[in-house]
């Protein structure tokens, strides 16, 4: 199959599957038993609200597009000209190629080249996996330039607790801060401040009804098993999004309008913030030669 999203890849593991795109390596469907653990969207439709997104070398803004490096300005083009950003990276739109292919993981990769904007060439890789543990989906970043370069990694599935309307759904997070965010530019607009006791405090598992989000949470700290982990809970399935420790962020992200589906929430992992190329807080730099992975993945429960 082909459409906006380029050929189609399934894998699948007893009475799971999931599907991911050629186009920018995003997972565009994962079931268990029928049930769909992520919003999904037709084959031959380009994926609605960033959905499955991978998010490399940074996730969400970058404001105005300019950030410092070696001295001088790099200039990324304005993906988000409404806002003034460059937005999510630089592979979600382009074609990847698969390096490994069985019955319940597929592996893809893309070579990100030197270019105006991003100064040092990138090998990108992600890896899904089926298995009793759920879906893991494993990022891969190496440095084939010959200079230092920092980067971010994100994605952006849109996680669905079984058959659970949004609204009916509880959300908690494994985050202790918020950050907050400018309206105009959707970018840092001063320093993380305590979830606790706040309006957004979703330490504890709050109502999705009638809340809008667009908000960074940062302190994702991991438990005792050395994972981060939000949970998405209904009436009728419930799912956890978990992460390695590097993914120290996360973007929570309500949609009125989801294609076919109306309501839906976007739980996106991230290693850094909003405008990290500019504040330098919780950049990863990669030396020339080395390589860097991380996992994220989801449980349904």
């Amino acid at each position: 199959m082909s459409g906006p999203t380029g050929a189609q890849f399934e894998i699948t593991y007893g009475h799971a599957r999931a599907v991911v795109t050629e186009i920018g390596g995003s997972l565009r469907t994962y079931t268990v038993a029928g049930v769909d653990y992520v919003e999904s969207y037709p084959d031959d439709t380009h994926p609605p609200m960033g959905s499955g997104a991978v998010l490399v070398p940074w996730p969400n803004r970058v404001r105005g597009g300019s950030w410092p490096f070696e001295g001088g300005t790099e200039q990324l083009e304005l993906t988000e000209p409404e806002r003034g950003n460059a937005i999510h990276g630089l592979v979600r739109k382009l074609p990847w190629q698969v390096i490994n292919h069985t019955g319940s993981l597929i592996s893809l990769g893309i070579d990100l080249p030197a270019e105006p904007g991003w100064p040092v060439p990138l090998r990108v890789t992600i890896s899904y996996a089926l298995d009793e543990r759920g879906l893991t989906v494993t990022h891969g970043v190496t440095n084939v330039g010959d200079r230092p370069v920092p980067f971010g990694v994100g994605t952006h599935p849109y996680p669905r607790a079984g058959r659970s309307a949004t609204d009916d759904c509880t959300l908690h997070l494994g985050a202790s801060t918020h950050l907050p965010l400018s309206p105009q530019t959707m970018t840092p607009d001063g320093p993380p401040v305590p979830l606790a006791g706040t309006e957004l405090d979703f330490t504890k598992p709050k109502s999705l009804r009638g809340v809008d989000l667009d908000d960074a949470f940062g302190g994702c700290e991991p438990g005792a098993d050395g994972l981060v982990r939000h949970r998405l809970a209904g009436p009728d399935g419930s799912v956890e999004v978990w992460a390695d420790p590097a993914f120290k962020w996360v973007q929570v992200y309500t949609a009125d309008d989801f294609l076919g589906r109306g309501r839906a929430v976007a739980i996106e992992p991230m290693t850094c913030p909003p405008d990290a190329l500019n504040s330098g807080v919780d950049l990863i730099t990669i030396a020339p030669g080395e390589a860097w992975s991380a996992r994220w993945g989801l449980l349904p429960k």
